[in-house]
């Protein structure tokens, strides 16, 4: 019996998964990548480490997955990310697991990453061609028969998979141009978003505060009825435009059905701390500063640039020596230590997001294969479809869990 013939689009994880799978099961497979190198995304993942996976159980990978995470039951089943561990092991590539069940390589080397993915590729005889690519994928009586690239060349094939990821970060490939393959075969493709994404605050002091890190504190967004929509704790960022870092970054995917609007951010600077314990501290710190004037007695409370930030917003003179502050001036510091409020009013572009949520419609995929339900022999992986998750590794396990099944099933 003849190989079959599988031509996969996208060198990202979810292709390079996908066409290693297909050959490793006999068939001659040829990966088509438009840039000059494969795993581009991958090297700039986790920031330069690559969070390869997350150490949970599956349903702490669904639970993680607010986009569509139910479609994903087979795949993660069929190749899970305990599966992904062993895999990347096999390949020499040695995993550890960090806060919050992040599993990074031992390296802490993306390249590492890459480098294995390559091994796995070569040990299985995948043809992968760079600088290639794919204008459309071709289709004759509700069936694959091939890609037509940029160039014209047409390569003939009996199964296609579809990998080329979503808008997010288009520097590594990433632009968008799947969709309208998809989409000129008749799939439905939902409205795109950006997910895990930088936020746009209002306040001018922000800007102050740019390349400020704050560790442990606690964030909480509330929407314009003062009401919980997502609180987290760990590691924030001001930036030029706003806030960023994990846990804005994960807070993102909660606002997006407010579209990043009518949100205030409440920082809590002292999350060990409760108010009166809070407040203690503070009188000892002014005991101790009872000579100084305020602005010089904060030094060991907060980070020097965030000080003349929070003498501000308590509107408390900052030349005023610390004995003569009031009671009440003190409370409203040790309030705001614990309320800093900052609005949020949209968030940076699809461009700058580290996912992208929507896309392919998962109903018109079957869950169980990854194959098209409308063109027989067309397969999706990884994030052109319409599912995508929070920051911790979970991304990549979709993109690697569903490239398994397609390369499994074409």
């Amino acid at each position: 019996m003849e190989a079959k013939q599988v031509i996969v689009i996208g060198g990202g994880p979810a292709g390079i998964m996908a066409a290693g799978i297909a050959a490793h099961r006999g068939s001659n497979v040829i990966l088509c990548e438009k840039n000059d190198r494969l795993g581009k995304k991958i090297l700039i993942s986790g920031k330069g480490r690559c969070n390869i996976t997350n150490n949970t159980d599956i349903e702490g990978l669904i639970e993680n997955t607010p986009g569509n995470g139910n479609f994903l039951y087979s795949a993660f089943y069929t190749f899970s990310n305990q599966d992904l561990i062993e895999f990347f092991k096999e390949l020499g590539l040695d995993t550890k697991v960090e806060r919050g069940g992040r599993v990074f390589p031992v390296s802490d080397s993306a390249r590492d990453v890459v480098a294995a993915l390559m091994r796995f590729l070569n040990n299985n005889n995948v043809k992968v061609r760079t600088r290639s690519p794919v204008k459309s994928i071709l289709a004759e009586n509700g069936r694959v028969s091939g890609v037509e690239l940029a160039d014209g060349t047409v390569l003939e094939a009996d199964s296609v998979i579809l990998a080329v990821g979503g808008m997010s970060y288009p520097g590594t490939g990433s632009t968008g141009d799947g969709y309208e393959m998809a989409k000129k075969l008749g799939h439905t493709i939902t409205t795109l978003k950006p997910s895990l994404v930088p936020l746009i605050t209002m306040e001018e002091w922000v800007k102050d505060l740019q390349g400020l890190s704050l560790k442990n504190v606690s964030v909480t967004f509330k929407n314009n009825k003062r009401k919980e929509v997502y609180s987290d704790f760990g590691e924030m960022i001001f930036t030029h435009f706003g806030v960023s870092g994990p846990v804005i970054l994960s807070a993102s995917r909660h606002l997006l059905s407010y579209d990043f609007k009518d949100i205030k951010l409440v920082i809590d600077l002292k999350p060990a701390l409760s108010e009166e314990k809070l407040d203690e501290r503070v009188q000892r710190d002014f005991d101790k500063f009872s000579r100084k004037q305020f602005k010089n007695s904060l030094e060991e409370l907060l980070p020097q640039k965030l000080i003349p930030v929070i003498i501000s917003l308590t509107e408390i003179d900052p030349s005023k020596p610390v004995h003569q502050i009031t009671r009440e001036e003190r409370r409203r510091l040790v309030f705001l230590l614990k309320h800093l409020e900052v609005t949020i009013v949209g968030a940076r572009p699809i461009k700058e997001a580290i996912v992208t949520a929507g896309g392919i419609k998962v109903s018109e995929i079957n869950p169980s294969t990854m194959e098209s339900k409308k063109v027989k022999g067309l397969y999706f992986a990884g994030e052109i479809i319409d599912v995508d998750a929070y920051t911790g590794g979970f991304n990549l396990t979709i993109a690697f869990s569903t490239g398994y099944l397609a390369g499994m099933s074409c």
